[in-house]
């Protein structure tokens, strides 16, 4: 099997239907689960949060997904920030705190999803998180990069019984063994995300060589977690077969945050959704050139030339090459032809721009 056979060669049923059909999703069939990631990109404004439930679900993905941070139970106040950029917070444990929603503003949030078709997702990044989480419903947990060696948070995320989803952004492949040996020895459907952690990911460094490869290897579904901030991976990503694209959105690319620069914004979502389809129809309907070809026809002709006399002639003329051209339209004696066509006699008289045929020659091979 070749690499791109790998690579398009996805378990069935496919992810997306899977986890569509856990909430009574059965539209849709087996293609890419795109999911829009939010992240921190609400800034701690509940409002925010659903303004993006509404954008995300007008764009045409299929999943939203937060993130669930509960600063007491993840961080201590000695957490370094990754990039200083907030002027309101002084320790990153205090924008974590501010990021934080209720249980109830939580489950608003996952029933508004609901109402708009959308899968609710949300990264724990806590044990505390996931007891949140799955009081109010998830279909799958998607782990996050910084977590793959958490074995408190894998082991309660496994009691669940749910897929899990594993960004591999900072992962030696030793690493991904490990966390395909859990998740084959919990009986967990897993998706294997490559992900680089980059904000925003240079081109160089997506890895899309990685999807094939990790399917090749694990044979798991898998998928692209892309931090450049542009549709152009995901896209590709959609012909390599991913089961799952997930992207950064923000509603703009002015919006504050750190995550802003790796998003993409809603309208680029609505384009990224509508190519992935599109490229899966493409890939879903291979394509027998020769049969192509006759249904072209009619448009061949249109399109093609013609042996066609230059000038007047008489029945009986030897035909010279500058006796002749080639002009539109096709069905005539085809332009490849020429050089059988000089040097035969003409049956007729044959008036200047006439579309030569085999019956109007003697001697043609």
């Amino acid at each position: 099997m070749s690499s791109s056979d790998a690579a398009l060669d996805r378990p069935t049923p496919g992810f997306r239907a899977r986890l569509r059909g856990s909430v009574g999703k059965q539209d849709g069939g087996d293609g890419c689960l795109i999911v829009a990631e939010i992240a921190q990109n609400h800034d701690g404004s509940l409002g925010l949060a659903h303004a993006f439930v509404d954008a995300v679900a007008a764009a045409g993905a299929d999943a939203i997904k937060f993130q669930t941070h509960i600063a007491a139970s993840e961080s201590t106040a000695a957490e370094p920030w990754r990039v200083h950029f907030s002027r309101q917070d002084h320790t990153r444990f205090d924008y974590w705190r501010r990021m934080e929603f209720s249980p109830d503003q939580w489950q608003g949030l996952h029933d508004h999803a609901r109402e708009r078709g959308l899968l609710f997702l949300s990264s724990p990044f806590s044990i505390e998180a996931v007891d949140l989480l799955e009081r109010i419903g998830m279909p799958a947990w998607k782990v996050a990069s910084g977590e793959v060696t958490n074995v408190p948070l894998l082991a309660r995320i496994a009691r669940s019984r749910l897929p899990v989803i594993v960004s591999t952004g900072m992962s030696p492949v030793e690493e991904i063994d490990r966390i395909v040996a859990w998740a084959a020895n919990e009986r967990l459907d897993l998706c294997l995300l490559q992900c680089t952690s980059m904000y925003p990911c240079p081109p160089e460094r997506v890895g899309l060589n990685l999807i094939p490869f990790l399917r090749t290897r694990y044979g798991t579904f898998v998928g692209l977690s892309d931090h450049s901030g542009t549709i152009y991976p995901g896209l590709a990503a959609a012909v390599l077969g991913a089961d799952v694209i997930e992207v950064h959105v923000a509603l703009s690319k002015e919006m504050f945050g750190p995550d802003v620069t790796s998003s993409i914004d809603t309208q680029e979502l609505r384009r990224l959704v509508e190519g992935v389809r599109c490229i899966e129809r493409m890939t879903a309907s291979p394509v027998d050139k020769d049969e192509i070809a006759r249904e072209l026809v009619p448009l061949r002709q249109i399109f093609t030339k013609s042996i066609v006399a230059r000038e007047d002639l008489a029945a009986g003329t030897v035909l010279r090459a500058e006796h002749l051209t080639c002009k539109k339209p096709g069905g005539g004696l085809s332009p490849a032809r020429l050089p059988q066509v000089v040097g035969c006699r003409l049956r007729r008289d044959v008036p200047a721009d006439t579309v030569l045929r085999e019956h109007d020659l003697e001697g043609l091979e």
